[in-house]
């Protein structure tokens, strides 16, 4: 087993909780700026250290006043915003524990995490969040109270407090220690029930104020974060405490719908993104450039951006003439791409799913670096990240300060450190499968690890689907409810590393006179079958079903009709009747191609969705 350890670049403290971190941060420089509040109409409000910490333990004694006891799990819904981070700062500060719900999440999922953790009190964003989560948990016996945000509801906790004794505060404050649960994050597991990843105060703080020391040239005086992925995704969320460990400003947007003018406004120096934000400002930039000679120019100049940053791994580094080159197509086009990303932008931080090399290479040549990290719920998001001083592009660079990796003989991935969870709540047995005997984490990654340390993921060894967005799919729970459908004989989930979520899926030919006679049509053959209006707009009211038990990004988009079934005969079952995935997606990759791509070959037909 190959292992590798980076050493930590400050001394693990066991005391150290999240509101000791925030009062280090206020107390480093009081009058500095650590948040910008965004209004209504766009702009943004400076929030500095000494009235960031006063914000949240106002709302800690309001939430101490309103019966929130140490331990207490607390549910939070809603999109990015100052007004998240604020509740889940002063839920952690106070002893309680925050249970974020993705607001995509379906009303399914809902209820499992609330009966799972027990929480009896749940903030919302909006009313239309509110209406979504009486319904969820209409059965629900544990609920208390509904707080919603947008409505007031943080002011009415804050006034409602203002009789709670600091003494109280300090007590709850003073009574953390490392070990403690922060947080429960739930993620999809490949049974498709979600498991609460438990994750202590240790596992939030040390590893972010070494990770803050390593990532000084992003976090360091100057620097200004815009945060617009989910803070329920951890990776977000652990960036954010990355930032209240250093000394970056922190912006957020709730979406990227208005992503360029935000940009504009708030003008960052780095951002997170997953692969398909990158994606998106490359293809919109492709579109941007028209047609004819300006799109031939911006592919040109896409080339010469992609080669530059290749040679500048090299000894040599850019030659003369592409360092000329490169300098003309930055003010014929790589100006205008920076512009459209506020004009500051040096950095990205990529995460939740792998991103391309040519990516990787073209971003860099044009000016803004982007930084690949990996991680899982279970590690507190980053385990490793690429550094300024060590970066290689195609890799997720070497583990952070304090971190372990190592690559088992069969190839998994595997951590250790102070950034592990401590395990998943009410489910002892999925938490010993998650470990070696030796303590090591079992990532279900497998990669490998070179000689400086660096990481390269290679695949997943489960099932478990992760889309260019980064968002975790279980195929099953969407397999079997498919599956009930009489004229679905097998289905098989895809999308790893693709924009959505599609479904390749086989008829079920015994089901299919009768289906056709309930519904009064004459007989079809099987290739008349596969594109009959009826059976398609069938199964697309199958599909929308069997999403309603999954958030929006976990949703099936597309599906696919194959003109053969999976069997035990031609090699595609098990003996116990299981589909076997690997060979299904070898067998049939132009099919799955033809999902994002096209229509595909004959072989497919039969397309929909």
């Amino acid at each position: 087993m190959k292992t590798f350890t980076y050493p930590a670049a400050v001394p693990f403290d066991a005391n150290l909780t999240v509101p000791r971190l925030l009062r280090r941060r206020r107390d480093f420089d009081p009058a500095a700026t650590v948040v910008e509040s965004q209004d209504d109409a766009g702009t943004w409000h400076p929030i500095d250290g000494t009235e960031f910490v006063k914000l949240i333990e106002a709302l800690g004694r309001g939430l101490i006043a309103a019966g929130v006891k140490a331990g207490d799990c607390v549910g939070l819904l809603g999109r990015t915003s100052w007004q998240w981070a604020h509740i889940d700062l002063a839920c952690m500060s106070i002893g309680a524990v925050t249970v974020p719900i993705y607001e995509t999440a379906s009303a399914e999922q809902i209820q499992w995490i609330a009966q799972d953790s027990r929480f009896e009190v749940v903030f919302v964003e909006g009313p239309q969040h509110r209406a979504h989560v009486e319904g969820a948990l209409s059965d629900y016996d544990g609920l208390r109270e509904i707080w919603t945000y947008s409505e007031g509801a943080i002011d009415q906790l804050m006034e409602r407090g203002s009789s709670t004794p600091d003494e109280e505060l300090s007590a709850r404050q003073d009574a953390l220690t490392g070990g403690d649960v922060a947080t429960i994050i739930y993620t999809s597991g490949t049974t498709g029930r979600p498991k609460g990843v438990q994750l202590t105060h240790t596992n939030l703080c040390n590893p972010a104020v070494n990770t803050a020391i390593a990532l000084a040239f992003l976090c360091g005086p100057g620097s200004r974060l815009l945060q617009f992925l989910p803070l329920a995704h951890s990776f977000a969320r652990q960036i954010n405490m990355i930032a209240l460990a250093s000394q970056a400003v922190i912006g957020y947007i709730p979406s990227t719908a208005n992503l360029v003018a935000d940009l504009n406004s708030y003008k960052p120096t780095f951002t997170l993104v997953v692969p398909r934000v990158v994606e998106k400002i490359y293809n919109s930039a492709e579109q941007a450039a028209g047609g004819g000679f300006r799109l031939k120019l911006f592919r040109l100049a896409a080339k010469v951006a992609i080669v530059y940053s290749r040679e500048l791994d090299t000894v040599r580094g850019p030659r003369l003439r592409r360092r000329i080159q490169r300098a003309v197509f930055h003010r014929l086009v790589y100006r205008r791409i920076l512009a459209t990303l506020g004009g500051h932008v040096k950095y990205f931080v990529s995460g939740g799913a792998p991103l391309g090399e040519r990516l990787g290479h073209f971003f860099r040549g044009i000016g803004v670096t982007i930084y690949e990290g990996y991680g899982l719920t279970e590690t507190t998001a980053p385990t490793s990240v690429n550094l300024q001083q060590s970066n290689k592009i195609g890799t997720v660079g070497p583990p952070l300060p304090a971190m372990s990796v190592a690559v088992a003989d069969d190839g998994e991935v595997l951590a250790k450190g102070p950034h592990i969870f401590i395990g998943y709540l009410n489910n002892p047995e999925a938490t010993a499968e998650a470990f070696t005997e030796d303590g090591w984490f079992r990532t279900g990654d497998v990669g490998s690890l070179d000689d400086d340390g660096h990481i390269t993921i290679t695949g997943r060894r489960k099932e478990l689907i992760v889309t260019a967005g980064g968002k975790n799919v279980a195929p099953a729970i969407l397999e079997d409810r498919l599956r009930g459908h009489p004229l679905v004989s097998q289905c098989v989930v895809v999308g790893d590393k693709r924009p959505f979520v599609g479904a390749l899926i086989t008829l079920d030919l015994d089901m299919l006179p009768g289906w056709l006679k309930m519904h009064g049509k004459s007989e079809l053959t099987h290739a008349q079958a596969l594109i009959d209006p009826d059976i398609r707009a069938s199964l697309s009211r199958a599909v929308e079903r069997a999403n309603r038990a999954v958030s929006r990004a976990e949703s099936i988009r597309k599906f696919r009709l194959l003109d053969t079934d999976f069997t035990e005969a031609n090699g595609y079952l098990t003996p116990s009747m299981k589909v076997k995935r690997t060979l299904v997606l070898q067998d049939f990759a132009q099919e799955v191609e033809a999902l994002y791509n096209g229509p595909g070959r004959a072989r497919g037909g039969g397309g929909g969705g």
